[in-house]
């Protein structure tokens, strides 16, 4: 019993303390997470730095991306552009179907 006094101090200082296991815990989880991003972020980085890289070499991408950001187009073409339309519902369908107009 004066066993139990003296130890369930301790066991509970190392465990909920300031220095215990679950602010280990928590600091090992933080930490987990903060790798994550920085992985992310490295693979996020090399996608741009690819991109700068084609943007810097390759004149074929560089006129994609101008046609599509910029909406520029070459000299004597011709965009078209339709207008979508939309999907009929079935209340417009039967209407129309039970109209008779000659």
């Amino acid at each position: 019993m004066i066993l139990l006094c003296f130890l369930a101090p301790v066991v509970a200082w190392l465990g909920f303390g300031e220095q215990g296991l679950i602010h280990l815990y928590r600091t090992e989880m933080e930490r987990k997470a903060y790798v994550d991003r920085i992985h992310q972020l490295a693979e996020e980085n090399q996608t741009l730095l690819e991109e700068v890289h084609r943007l810097r070499t390759e004149m074929e991408y560089i006129e994609s991306v101008a046609r599509k950001e910029l909406r520029l187009i070459k000299k004597n073409e011709m965009i078209y552009r339709f207008n979508k339309k939309e999907p009929r519902s079935a209340d417009t369908e039967s209407i129309i179907k039970k109209d008779p107009k000659p």
